[in-house]
C-alpha cells in the first residue's frame, strides 16, 4: 500500500533523546532525507545510523528531512514556501548534499514530491552545477536503482558504513568553501560501490528489451555492492528517540545483519551476505552503557532469534531493569525459556511468518519451518499467555494453487483451535491477526524471473481468505492492495524508462492508472512478463554475492520440487 500516513502529533525537537550531539557548524551541510513520514522515517535504525556516521565525520553537518502530512503539503504548495529541515528549518535547497534514504518503492513518488516542495528540478539533466548534489542508498537502490537513473546524480551502491567515509573524503577534497558549485561526478566513479548513472547509455531491442549497456570515458562495466565486513567497528545503536514512531521510546540495537534461511522470496537474505552477527561482548557492553533512565530496548535484526547469545543478552537488558523487545522471533526458535523472560517484560503480541499455508509451497519458497513447528510455537506462546498473534502470509507465489489458498484458511483455524485447546480457556485469546501480502517478485532473488500474478486474481484470493475465516470468532484478515504490488514490481524490475511513468503519476497526484493511460510505456510488460535465463535484467550490471547462475538454479529447483508435488 501507498504510504503517506497523517500524524496526528506533530514530532518536535523537545521530543526527542539524543545519544549524540544535535548537528552544528559544518562546512559541508547534508540534508538526509526519508521520503515519507517521521514517524517512519525515525522508526528505521538504518536511518538513524547513518544520520550518526554523517554527523561524526568532521567538518559535516546533517539534517534530517521528512514528507510532511498531506495537509502541511498542500499549505506549502498553496503559499510557495520551501519544505525545511526538522532541525534548523533550512530550506532543502539550500543545502550542498541532499541524500535520500530509499527502503520502499512505493516511496518514490515522494521523492518527487519532495524535490518539487525544494523547487528542485527532478530530472539531472534540468539541474545545473549550482544545484545540490542528489544521491541515493538504501536496500531498494541496491537491488535495482535503474527507474530513478534519470533523478539522481549519484547511488551508493551497498551498505552505508563501508562506503561513507570514502565518499564524504572523496567530496570534501573537491568543496571549495562557503561557494557552492556541484562537484564533476565522474571521478566519484573510482569508488567501490558509486554508481554514476550519467555515465552510461542503454540501447533497446525491437522486443523492449535492455539490449546493451555502454559505459563511456573508462567507466566499469559492473558496480560492486559494498558489504561491510567490519560490522563491530560502527554503531548498533539508535541515536535518537522519540514518542513518536512504531516503537515509542524504545532505543533499538542492532544484533545481526542480513539472514542465514535464504528464503527464495526475500531480498534481504539475498543481497544482505553474508550473515553476520555482532560480537556478545560488544553488544553486552552497549546495553550496559546505555543511559540509566532507558526503559525499553529494542533488539533487531531480521534473524534476530537466530543469534546464539539471545538469551544473555535479553538477561542483560532484563538485569538492568529495561525492558526487552525483539523484532521479530522465527517459529522455529519459539521455546519456554525464550519467551518466558520476555512475557515477564510486557510481551502481549508475537509475529509468526509462515508465508504459506501449505507444506509444499514452504517448501517451494525455501521457507524451512514444518507445520510440527508453526504449531510447537503456538503451545508456546498458549502457555505463557501471549493473548495476540499476528500472523504473516504471502499470496501469488509460484506455483500456488487453490489448494494452497485452502491451506491458510486451515492453518489459521488449526492455530486458534491449538492456541485455546492449550489454555484451556479461550478468553485467554484475544486476537489472531492475518496479514495477507501480495508477493512482489524482487531483483536479486531467485523469483526475479517470475511474474507478478494478476490484480484480479490475487483479489479472488483475497476474498476466500475473508469468507472462509469471516465465521471465526478473534480472526481478524487484513490486507495490502494488489494493486499496490503492482506498482511496487513495476518500480522494483523497470529500466530507466520507468522514470517516465513515476513523473506522469506524480503529474497525475498519485493517479498511476491515468498515468498509465497516458504513457506509451505497457507497465505489463515489467510486471506480468516472464522473464527468460538469459534476459539482459537492468539490474545485471550490479554484483551481489550471488551469480545470476546460481539464482536461476534455485529458481528452477523450486518449480521443479513444485511439479514433484503435483504428481
Amino acid at each position: 500500500m501507498q504510504t503517506n500516513a497523517l500524524n496526528t502529533t506533530r514530532p518536535t525537537l523537545a521530543d526527542e533523546s539524543l545519544s549524540i550531539a544535535r548537528p552544528g557548524e559544518g562546512t559541508l551541510k547534508i540534508a538526509l532525507v526519508f521520503p515519507n513520514t517521521y514517524y517512519l522515517g525515525m522508526s528505521n535504525l538504518g536511518f538513524q545510523l547513518l544520520y550518526q556516521a554523517l554527523n561524526r565525520s568532521p567538518g559535516v553537518v546533517c539534517e534530517r528531512v521528512f514528507l510532511s502530512d498531506k495537509k502541511t503539503v498542500d499549505h506549502l504548495l498553496r503559499t510557495n514556501r520551501p519544505i525545511v529541515s526538522f532541525e534548523s528549518g533550512t530550506p532543502l535547497r539550500s543545502f550542498h548534499v541532499i541524500a535520500f534514504s530509499l527502503t520502499f518503492e512505493n516511496d518514490y513518488i515522494n521523492i518527487l514530491t519532495i524535490l518539487n516542495l525544494a523547487h528542485i528540478p527532478f530530472l539531472r539533466s534540468q539541474r545545473s552545477d549550482v544545484h545540490p548534489l542528489l544521491i541515493a542508498g538504501g536496500i531498494s537502490v541496491f537491488l535495482n536503482p535503474e527507474p530513478l537513473a534519470d533523478v539522481f546524480d549519484l547511488f551508493i551502491i551497498g551498505e552505508a558504513e563501508e562506503v561513507i567515509e570514502e565518499f564524504l573524503e572523496h567530496l570534501k577534497s573537491g568543496h571549495p568553501g562557503k561557494r557552492w558549485r556541484k562537484p564533476p561526478l565522474e571521478p566519484f566513479s573510482s569508488i567501490d560501490g558509486v554508481y554514476l548513472p550519467s555515465g552510461y547509455s542503454l540501447t533497446y531491442g525491437s522486443d523492449g528489451m535492455v539490449d546493451k549497456r555502454t559505459p563511456h570515458n573508462g567507466l566499469p562495466s559492473k558496480i560492486s555492492c559494498r558489504h561491510t565486513v567490519r560490522l563491530n567497528t560502527f554503531p548498533a545503536s539508535s541515536c535518537i528517540t522519540t514518542p513518536h514512531t512504531e516503537f515509542g521510546n524504545m532505543t533499538l540495537v542492532e544484533v545481526s545483519r542480513g539472514c542465514p534461511h535464504h528464503c527464495r522470496f526475500c531480498a534481504v537474505g539475498s543481497v544482505y551476505r553474508p550473515y553476520r552477527l555482532r560480537k556478545k561482548t560488544d553488544i553486552t557492553e552497549l546495553i550496559r552503557g546505555l543511559p540509566s533512565d532507558t526503559r525499553k530496548i529494542g533488539l533487531l535484526g531480521s534473524a534476530v532469534s537466530d543469534h546464539p547469545d539471545l538469551l544473555h543478552l535479553i538477561r542483560t537488558v532484563i538485569d538492568r531493569n529495561s525492558a526487552v523487545s525483539l523484532s521479530s522471533l522465527r517459529a522455529g526458535a519459539i521455546r519456554d525459556e525464550l519467551i518466558a523472560p520476555l512475557q515477564h517484560c510486557g510481551l502481549k503480541t508475537v509475529t509468526l511468518a509462515p508465508e504459506a499455508g501449505s507444506s509444499r509451497m514452504r517448501r517451494a519458497i525455501r521457507k524451512n519451518l514444518s507445520h510440527e513447528e508453526i504449531i510447537a510455537a503456538v503451545r508456546v506462546l498458549s502457555r505463557h499467555n501471549i493473548p495476540d498473534i499476528k500472523l504473516y502470509f504471502l499470496i501469488g507465489l509460484p506455483g500456488e494453487t487453490a489448494e494452497d489458498i485452502a491451506a491458510i484458511i486451515d492453518l489459521t483455524k488449526e492455530i486458534k483451535h491449538t492456541y485455546i485447546q492449550e489454555a484451556r480457556n479461550e478468553k485467554r485469546l484475544h486476537l489472531i491477526s492475518l496479514s495477507v501480502n501480495p508477493f512482489v517478485p524482487k531483483p536479486f532473488t531467485p523469483f526475479q524471473w517470475h511474474p507478478y500474478e494478476e490484480v484480479k486474481v490475487l483479489k479472488q484470493k483475497i476474498k476466500t481468505i475473508i469468507q472462509g475465516l469471516k465465521k471465526e470468532r478473534k480472526v481478524a484478515v487484513h490486507y495490502s492492495l494488489p494493486k499496490w504490488g503492482y506498482i511496487q514490481t513495476l518500480l522494483s524490475r523497470g529500466d530507466r524508462r520507468v522514470c517516465g511513468l513515476l513523473v506522469r503519476a506524480f503529474e497525475q497526484q498519485g493517479n498511476w492508472w491515468q498515468a498509465f493511460r497516458q504513457s506509451p510505456i505497457n507497465p505489463d510488460f515489467y510486471v506480468y512478463r516472464s522473464r527468460d535465463k538469459g534476459e539482459n535484467l537492468p539490474w545485471d550490471f550490479i554484483e551481489h554475492n550471488r551469480t545470476k547462475q546460481e539464482l536461476w538454479s534455485e529458481y528452477r529447483n523450486a518449480l521443479d520440487g513444485l511439479e514433484r508435488d503435483e504428481r
